[in-house]
């Protein structure tokens, strides 16, 4: 279970860390070219979803990486899930339905990160005892 969260995570890190960039760097005029939407949104909007994409993407993987504030990942992981309820229930609003499955896909790994982190496979913290439950004689 383990080596399967570590693989999503570093997928959803690599998709995040790139959308939240091009949201980011991107000139609006190029944006709204490969993404409708952005049109019908203020441009501070845009690049506050970049940067929320960006730091999802960084939590998803360097809190657990470094075992520094493991807790963070799942975190992460539950914010990019709503980010992405969010997204699929603006594309919806729009008739955008060509962008509704990538953010349902995105969801339910990020949803799954967020459970196995927190419940199946949480990861310790660095420091911290790796027998942590056993009572000790």
């Amino acid at each position: 279970m383990k080596y399967v969260l570590w693989i999503v995570q570093v997928l959803l890190a690599l998709a995040f860390l790139a959308a939240g960039v091009m949201k980011l760097m991107t000139p609006v005029d190029e944006l709204v070219q490969a993404m409708p939407w952005v049109s019908a949104v203020p441009v501070w909007l845009v690049r506050f979803i970049g940067l929320a994409e960006v730091a999802g993407g960084l939590g998803v993987i360097l809190p657990a990486l470094t075992r520094i504030q493991p807790q963070l990942t799942p975190l992460a992981g539950a914010g990019l899930g709503l980010l992405m309820l969010f997204a699929a229930m603006f594309h919806l609003s729009r008739g955008e339905f060509g962008f509704i499955v990538p953010n349902i896909v995105l969801l339910v790994l990020a949803a799954f990160v967020a459970y196995g982190r927190w419940k199946a496979a949480p990861v310790t913290p660095r420091g911290a005892s790796s027998n942590v439950g056993v009572v000790a004689n």
